[in-house]
Formats: C-alpha cells, structure tokens, sequence
C-alpha cells in the first residue's frame, strides 16, 4: 500500500519525519502542513509544504482531506482539534504527545471508528513502550519494569547541564504534569520531578526523575502482571534541583507560557546530542532473580544530507516505523496502544531497525 501521508507542523521533528519517508516505499508523497511557508526542502523529493491555519478546522479539512493517514508533529495542545477533524474525515491519525489528558482525548474520539488512532509515537512515549513490552513478554513472571530515558546535550556548560533539543512547550509540560507508575501491583499517580535515583550507563553517572507521560498505556495493560513498573526522565545531576525551583519555588509551573518563552530565548539549541534508553526488567523464579536489559545511545547524523539531532531521529524513527506496520495492515482500526507492537514488528521495519536495533551511521 503506497500513500500520501499529511505532517501537521514543520518544525524540527516534522521535517525529520518527512526525511525518512524519503526511503520509505510505502510513501509516494509527503505534505508539510504549517502555518508558515516551509523553506530548506532541499533533497526532499517526495515532500511539498502547504501554508495552512492549522488551528482553523475548515482549513483541516481541506488539508486532511487529501491524504491517507495524518501525523501531528504540532504543538500537543492542537492534537485534540486535528484528531477530531481526522475522526470526522475518517482518516488514520498518529501523533507525538506525551500530554496525558491528549491521549485519553484520542482514544475516547477513537471509540468505534474504522480508522487507526495511535498517538505518542515518539521516543517516550513511543519506542520506550515497545521495548519495555518486549521486553516484559520475554520473561514468564516480572517483578519490576524500568523504564529510563533521557535527551541530552554531549557536552554542557550552563548550571541547568542542558540544551534544548525538542519542543520547549512539551518539555515544560510533561515537568508539570502527574505521571502513573505501577507500585506493589497497584496503579497510582507520580508527582513531577520526585522519586530521584542516580544510575550510571557506560560510565556516566545521571539522575532520573518523575515526568508524565513516558509510561503511556502500560500501567492499564500490566496491572495484575508486573508489581512495579515506572518510567522516569534522565539527566545530568544537577538539573532536576534547578528546574524544581523555577517550576515550584517561583511558581512558573503556574505561568508556563512565560518559562517557555525564556527558555526559547535564553537557552540554546543544540543538535550535538545524545538519546539514552535504559530499559530493565527483573523477574522471580525458582534459581532467584534474573535481570534482563535493554540499554541503547543514539546520537546526531546525517541522512540525505540533512543533519539530524539524536532527538528528531529517534522521534522520526519511532512514528515512521508505526506508519510503515499501518500501511502494512499490521494495525487495528480504533484506538492502538503502543506495547500492542511486538518488538519483532517494530524491527522488522526501515527505522525501527536502524536506529534501535543497530548502530545507525547516516545515509
């Protein structure tokens, strides 16, 4: 099945995105919807840009229209207008939020519907889910299921430990938000930026803390299965203090639009990057505990040309494998949950392989 597929939201993820569906031979066309006219297309045959008002719902339908599945790489908070329209058009709809409220928006709207609803196809929420699912269903009885991953600038100067590297209204929101984890068997929420531990992977130590999220479904499909099951951010030590006291102890977690434009003005960008994904899952039987682990760094590249930070492609990477197993029949109509891809499924496809299961050195 060839299609033409629509990308709401030409920032830095939505042009990723585009980029690796230049290989993909389900995909004969790519239209970049924004609100701005998209420049830099440069090497991108298969992909046009459309200046639209992706916050009009008549300019939505136009757009949505004429393609066969729909990828929201917009802001979180326009996902649940673009979902509607896709729902009314009766279009498959993918997305990359890890907004909590966003996602249960989409499944309630998914409800009996012959289309495919899948959001949080990112990283984490996204392939994190896929891998920690794997890896639970490789093992007979879980005792616990972590979860662990983190964007990272290489190297860093500022006090914070961090550049951004993604959306700065996403980062800041999934620092605000409760989470959900699985304790003692029993689901129950998780405080933002609480439950700090220290790890180190391959040396370097890092701290991991509570966001929302990342966990997605897996707290409903595991209740019963696993005792404990989280999932937590990671950065450098240091980080979590500093961003608690601009969030709570000046209550900008109260005035998210004013943190977020600081931050887009003060803190630099970077596309020298690192993905870190640590995924660890422990099980009880009659020899005793046995460990099994799941522990990757993806870092920038180049593909077609384009350089990509660590972040957009292993996002670009998480979406394109969802879109690729669609166009294969792979997936349910309604509402998907991400642990309901088999790690085979996931790489068995173009990107899920390239970027997780090996080492990826550009194209």
């Amino acid at each position: 099945m060839s299609m033409q597929i629509g990308i709401l939201g030409a920032g830095k993820i939505g042009i990723s995105i585009a980029t690796l569906f230049e290989i993909a031979e389900f995909v004969d066309a790519v239209v970049l919807g924004d609100a701005r006219i998209v420049g830099q297309l440069d090497g991108l045959r298969k992909t046009r840009s459309q200046q639209l008002d992706i916050e009009s719902a008549e300019a939505l339908k136009r757009f949505i229209g004429g393609c066969d599945a729909v990828i929201s790489a917009a802001p979180y908070y326009l996902n649940k207008l673009i979902a509607s329209v896709c729902a009314s058009q009766g279009r498959s709809y993918f997305d990359l939020t890890e907004d909590v409220e966003t996602a249960a928006f989409v499944r309630e709207l998914a409800g009996g519907k012959s289309s495919t609803f899948m959001p949080q196809c990112g990283l984490a929420p996204g392939a994190v889910n896929i891998i920690g699912s794997g890896l639970a269903h490789s093992l007979k009885t879980i005792r616990s299921l972590e979860m662990r991953v983190g964007a990272l600038p290489l190297s860093a100067s500022n006090q914070m430990k961090y550049y951004l590297s993604w959306s700065t209204a996403g980062l800041i929101n999934e620092y605000c938000q409760f989470g959900e984890a699985l304790y003692q068997g029993r689901r129950i929420p998780t405080i933002p930026l609480d439950g700090v531990e220290r790890l180190t992977i391959d040396g370097v130590e890092y701290e991991a803390f509570n966001t929302s999220g990342g966990v997605a479904t897996m707290c409903e499909t595991f209740q019963g299965q696993i005792a404990d099951l989280n999932y937590k951010t990671l950065r450098y030590p240091g980080h979590r203090d500093l961003m608690k006291f601009l969030l709570y102890d000046l209550n900008l977690s109260q005035k998210r639009d004013v943190l977020t434009q600081i931050f887009d003005q003060e803190v630099p960008l970077t596309l020298s990057d690192v993905v870190v994904i640590y995924v660890n899952s422990v099980r009880n039987d009659d020899s005793g505990l046995i460990q099994r682990s799941f522990v990757k760094k993806i870092y920038s590249c180049k593909v077609f040309g384009r350089a990509l930070s660590a972040i957009q492609l292993s996002t670009a990477a998480g979406v394109a494998a969802a879109l690729e197993l669609f166009a294969r029949g792979e997936l349910p109509t309604g509402f998907v949950k991400q642990e309901s891809v088999s790690l085979g499924q996931f790489f068995s496809t173009q990107w899920g392989a390239r970027v997780y299961q090996q080492a990826f050195q550009g194209l």
